[in-house]
């Protein structure tokens, strides 16, 4: 089923991301809390109630990433964030599309759990943080933009400890 209320607080995150169309740093810092919120009930309501569906376990990280970029794009356009820091903070899905293209390659890809990982929750718990640093006129130093380079590198190498696309589709081990 498509429309749950889990699903519903997921959506939710477009339109609290249109909030940084305007310079406001209340309503920005507002839009990033709610963010934050949703982002941290759906999937225990969709547990809680059994209507987790592969729908659901797709849209809340798409969500999350579109908020993320759209904050991160206003920031970046206001030139609170250079080209930079910019691709540091999205790093962590440069690997995640390197990581489908292994897949991808090795005929792996319908063998792929879509579930959060350990390093996945801690990049956007990050992002979530600078976004509402930066709302607030903080200025980060290098080493938090090249903690979301890591946390990449960590994610990438967790879901290939999870679903190795170089094991013998005979071993049984993904």
């Amino acid at each position: 089923m498509i429309f749950t209320l889990s699903n519903g607080l997921s959506f939710l995150r477009a339109p609290l991301a249109l909030l940084f169309l305007q310079e406001n740093a209340t309503l920005r810092l507002l839009a990033i809390f709610l963010a934050m919120a949703t982002d941290s009930i759906d999937g225990y309501l969709a547990r809680r109630n059994k209507s987790t569906t592969r729908f659901g376990a797709i849209l809340d990280p798409t969500m999350d990433k579109f908020f993320v970029y759209f904050a991160l794009a206003a920031f970046y356009f206001e030139g609170r964030v250079g080209p930079i820091e910019t691709i540091a903070m999205l790093s962590r899905d440069f690997f995640l599309v390197l990581y489908g293209l292994f897949m991808t390659a090795f005929r792996r890809w319908d063998r792929i759990e879509f579930r959060a990982i350990r390093w996945g929750k801690a990049t956007t718990a990050l992002q979530f943080a600078v976004l509402m640093g930066l709302a607030a006129g903080a200025v980060f130093p290098w080493a938090i933009f090249a903690a979301f380079i890591a946390m990449g590198l960590l994610a990438f190498a967790e879901l290939l400890q999870i679903h190795n696309p170089f094991a013998s589709a005979r071993s049984g081990v993904l």
